[in-house]
């Protein structure tokens, strides 16, 4: 975390500032995507922004990544002392560790719902245990927990333009909507974990089970039945991004530019996916660096549009605008029919 961010956050106690920088190291280390856009959001906004995805990305961690072979009841202990914690945290504001000081203090600035992050944790208790799930809503139901509520948690941060309970439902969608892209990508290494979160009905109009995912993951053969349920899965997600675009629009405006650059950098993982011939039981899609870079310069672009058109603001740096409010500096201004 830079210090001229923290300074505009109006973050001013050191412990404060550290527990921020240490939010801000996880998500440029771990999510280079958003990382990348969060960059374009105004200055004041970030470390909040770091805070609620540096906390998400400990948790993740704990249930992939903590102590390599570490056993499952390790990890369980593990998310459960951080979800105590967590409630610690957010009652007294106070906390050891490093990303729930930061998600607490965040969570208070901006007056985000406890209960976002309860669900949160929920979900990532069921990766300890759940392995698959039988139906697009089974699916849905845990998307709820694990991505729906980023989204929801974000919008406070990134203001709108519009009544914040209007914008909900398409900052959920678009959380659903990077994770979806992020289940497809990862197919290969989801598997190794021993789980599959394309759903089991999916892949049995297709006929394709877990043996076969396997097996395709194991001999490194491409196989036409997998390559069809992955293709079907596309565009089960397409579909998702395509409910969720309505809502940058709805964002204030010196948001959208970050917002729209995670569109449209989450979305190429689509067609990256696609263009490797859907071989993600194999190798990881990626987006190719030229396209990543053209994307951030599109975004820096309208960002400091944006910010030019925004004028003077009100208030505290980093105050939150009330559900009903525009944002600060958006002086109510028109939203755009497209954005993307």
């Amino acid at each position: 975390m830079t210090d001229r961010e923290l300074d505009a956050a109006g973050i001013g106690d050191p412990a404060l500032r550290a527990a921020y920088r240490h939010c801000r190291t996880l998500n440029a280390r771990h999510g280079k995507t958003y990382f990348l856009a969060t960059r374009l959001l105004p200055v004041e906004r970030r470390p909040a922004v770091h805070a609620l995805y540096g906390f998400a990305r400990w948790a993740d961690d704990i249930v992939d990544s903590f102590g390599t072979g570490a056993d499952p009841e390790r990890r369980a202990a593990a998310l459960t002392e951080l979800g105590r914690s967590l409630e610690e945290g957010l009652r007294d504001g106070r906390s050891r560790e490093p990303v729930v000081l930061a998600l607490a203090d965040t969570a208070g600035r901006y007056g985000i719902d406890h209960a976002l992050f309860r669900d949160f944790m929920s979900a990532m208790r069921a990766d300890l245990t759940v392995t698959g799930y039988d139906t697009y809503r089974d699916l849905r139901g845990y998307m709820h927990g694990s991505a729906a509520v980023i989204g929801l948690q974000m919008l406070p941060v990134l203001g709108t333009v519009v009544p914040r309970d209007e914008a909900a439902p398409y900052a959920a969608a678009l959380g659903v909507a990077f994770q979806l892209s992020n289940f497809l990508r990862d197919v290969g290494e989801d598997l190794d974990r021993g789980r599959v979160y394309l759903p089991a009905d999916l892949l049995a109009g297709h006929g394709v089970d877990r043996q076969l995912l396997r097996w395709s993951r194991d001999t490194g053969r491409q196989e036409p039945r997998v390559i069809a349920a992955l293709r079907e899965f596309e565009a089960l997600t397409r579909a998702v991004y395509r409910s969720a675009r309505p809502g940058l629009g709805m964002l204030d405006p010196v948001s959208r530019p970050c917002i729209r650059t995670a569109f449209v950098l989450y979305g190429g993982i689509l067609d990256a996916v696609a263009r490797d011939g859907y071989a993600v039981l194999h190798r990881r899609a990626v987006v190719p660096r030229r396209r990543r870079a053209a994307v951030a310069v599109d975004g820096l672009v309208r960002a400091v549009a944006a910010r030019l058109g925004a004028g003077p603001r009100s208030g505290r740096p980093g105050a939150p605008s009330g559900p009903s409010a525009p944002a600060h500096g958006s002086s109510c201004a028109p939203v755009p029919q497209e954005v993307v």
